[in-house]
């Protein structure tokens, strides 16, 4: 949880200082909603999956530990960018009802990863097959339905960032990113075909990986 309240609050460290004013009240809303996030986070999430999100991992894969440094990058610059655009004004004015809707998505998109996490005991922020606490297949929640749905959740959140924040130019971040993570997904699902028991079967049962009928 600290680990998360210090990312939360250097996304308003970069988005005020890079816009360069405390008058932007979309991104008073967006730290709002993010502060809600957290809390219910803190509500629901078993201690157990924290205390493994939380720790120093040793077996990750090193194509994620790559693709996660990469993803910094972007994830970062979202704010960036969306400060900058800000106060620079380059993007055209969205009207209310986008901002609105960006934080809804926003909102939906981040419920939608904490449910993944509540349903999947072994949700780790790496890829790793955790022989250590008896690592087995989830296929409850939200996974009846896709077998990666927290990064579906999380690229919805990606994309609504830049449209809560009312920043067309930090879009092209949010699209880096869900490059990233959906070359991570194949990844990832490669992974458990060949390391965990029964996640073949399972691919059977639940086809798609990220998006319902597509892919």
């Amino acid at each position: 949880m600290v680990q998360v309240a210090s990312t939360f609050l250097l996304q308003g460290i970069l988005l005020f200082i890079s816009s360069w004013t405390l008058k932007w009240s979309w991104a008073w809303l967006f730290m709002i909603t993010q502060i809600t996030i957290l809390v219910i986070n803190y509500l629901v999430l078993p201690r157990e999956l924290m205390a493994e999100r939380g720790r120093k991992k040793k077996d990750v894969k090193k194509w994620d530990k790559t693709l996660m440094t990469i993803a910094l990058i972007p994830f970062f610059s979202v704010y960036i960018l969306s400060g900058l655009d800000y106060r620079f004004k380059w993007s055209p004015i969205l009207n209310t009802g986008a901002h609105i809707l960006g934080l809804i998505m926003l909102f939906l998109g981040t419920m939608l990863f904490t449910w993944s996490m509540v349903s999947n005991k072994f949700f780790s922020t790496v890829v790793r097959i955790q022989d250590d606490r008896g690592h087995s297949l989830a296929a409850g929640g939200p996974y009846r339905y896709l077998r990666h749905p927290g990064y579906t959740g999380y690229i919805v959140g990606a994309i609504a960032t830049p449209l809560a924040l009312g920043s067309v130019y930090a879009l092209t971040m949010s699209s880096l990113i869900i490059i990233i993570f959906i070359i991570r997904t194949y990844l990832e699902d490669q992974t458990l075909l060949s390391e965990l028991e029964g996640y073949k079967e399972y691919t059977q049962k639940v086809k798609y990986r990220l998006i319902p009928f597509i892919w």
